[in-house]
C-alpha cells in the first residue's frame, strides 16, 4: 500500500496491540523470511508478524507533510513512560476542577472534549484519538450508562432551538441509535459543522455511515469490539459540542483510568515504510509517534551507514509528522466550533 504522509492511515489499537511494560521491552527485531518479522523480548518471550498482515506506508513523499491539511495516523501502542506519568495525577482532583472551570466558562460547550483531555493527556489529535478508542475498547467509556441518560423532560425552549430540534429524540446525550448519529453527522457536514471530524481516516467515516442499526447490533453479539469502538468514537465526536460540564467530566475521567489501567505486556505496533524496506516498532507518547526499534528485509546487503541514513530519514519524517500533527491541532483547538 503506497501512501504519502499526507493521507490518512487507519489507526485501530486494538487490532494493533497495547502498550508493552517498560520491563519487557524489545531487545531484538528482525526481518525473516517467508514475510515474517520476529520480535525477542526482554523477558525471552518472542512473536512473530506476517508482513503482509501489518500496516504500510511510504517516506517519498514525506515532503508534501509540511503543507498537510490532515492528520497522519500511524499504528502505536501508547508509550510506558505516558502511563507511569499519568498514575501519578489525580483523577478526584482534575474531575472537580474541570466541572468547575467549564462551568465559569461561556464558550466551554464550544471547547470542552478536547480541553479537558488535552490538558491531561497532553500530544495532538492522534494521541486524543487514541486515548478515546482505547477508552472504548476497554470499556472503561460507557456512553450508554445512566450518566449519560437524558432526564425526561416536557420542556421546550421558546424559540424553538436548533440543538434542541437536532436532538430531542435523543434517548442519550450521545445518540444510541444509528439513523439519529448519522443524520446528526450528515447534517453538520452540510452546514459545515463538522470541524475536526474531517481530520479522521476516511475508513473511520466510511464504517460509521455504511453500518446499520441492525449491523450495530450484530456486531455486540459478535462481541467485535474494534469496529464499535471506532462507530461508539465516532457518535461522541458527532455529539460532542452538545455535551454539558458533567458529562465531559465524566468522560474525562474514563478516559485517564482507562489508560492507567493499560494492559502492560501487549504485542507492540509494527508499520513498514516500503520504499526503505524498513519495518518500524512505535510507540505514542504526550509529545507523538516515536521510533522503538527498525529492522530492515535486506538488512545483510546494507553498509552501517545506509542504515543509519535510512533510520535518520524515518526519524525525520516522524518528527515532521509530529510537528505537523500538533500545529492542526492547536489551530484547530482554538477554532473548534467557532
Amino acid at each position: 500500500m503506497n501512501r504519502t504522509l499526507a493521507t490518512t492511515i487507519l489507526l485501530i489499537a486494538s487490532t494493533i496491540g497495547f502498550a508493552q511494560d517498560s520491563k519487557n521491552a524489545i531487545t531484538a527485531m528482525r526481518w525473516g523470511a517467508d514475510y515474517n518479522i520476529h520480535i525477542t523480548f526482554s523477558n525471552d518471550s518472542t512473536t512473530i508478524y506476517d508482513v503482509r498482515g501489518l500496516y504500510h506506508s511510504t517516506s517519498t513523499e514525506a515532503d508534501e507533510s509540511s503543507n498537510a491539511e490532515q492528520v497522519t495516523y500511524y499504528p502505536v501502542q501508547l508509550d510506558p513512560e505516558f502511563i507511569s506519568a499519568l498514575k501519578d495525577r489525580s483523577i478526584n482532583s482534575f474531575e472537580g476542577d474541570t466541572t468547575t472551570s467549564l462551568n465559569n466558562d461561556p464558550n466551554y460547550r464550544a471547547k470542552t472534549l478536547w480541553a479537558a483531555l488535552h490538558d491531561q493527556l497532553g500530544g495532538g489529535y492522534i494521541h486524543f484519538i487514541n486515548c478515546l478508542i482505547y477508552s472504548l475498547e476497554s470499556r472503561n467509556l460507557n456512553l450508554y450508562s445512566p450518566f449519560f441518560k437524558r432526564p425526561q423532560t416536557n420542556w421546550k425552549p421558546r424559540p424553538m432551538t436548533q440543538s434542541y430540534k437536532r436532538t430531542r429524540n435523543w434517548e442519550y446525550y450521545v445518540p444510541n441509535d444509528q439513523k439519529l448519529a448519522q443524520k446528526e453527522y450528515l447534517t453538520k457536514l452540510k452546514n459545515k459543522e463538522l470541524g475536526d471530524m474531517v481530520l479522521l481516516p476516511a475508513t473511520f467515516t466510511e464504517l460509521f455511515l455504511s453500518t446499520t442499526q441492525k449491523q450495530y447490533d450484530e456486531l455486540v453479539a459478535a462481541n467485535n469490539i474494534g469496529k464499535l469502538a471506532i462507530i461508539d468514537m465516532m457518535r461522541l465526536l458527532v455529539a460532542s459540542n452538545y455535551l454539558g460540564a458533567d458529562q465531559i467530566s465524566l468522560i474525562q475521567g474514563s478516559v485517564s483510568k482507562s489508560i492507567m489501567r493499560y494492559t502492560m505486556n501487549s504485542l507492540p505496533s509494527v508499520i513498514i515504510f516500503d520504499d526503505l524496506d524498513a519495518a518500524l516498532a512505535m510507540t505514542l507518547d504526550h509529545d507523538g509517534y516515536k521510533i522503538d526499534q527498525v529492522t530492515f528485509n535486506n538488512e545483510s546487503a546494507l553498509t552501517d551507514d545506509e542504515k543509519e541514513n535510512r533510520i535518520q530519514l524515518m526519524q525525520n519524517i516522524i518528527k515532521e509528522v509530529n510537528e505537523v500533527n500538533k500545529r492542526i491541532f492547536e489551530r484547530n483547538l482554538k477554532q473548534y466550533y467557532k
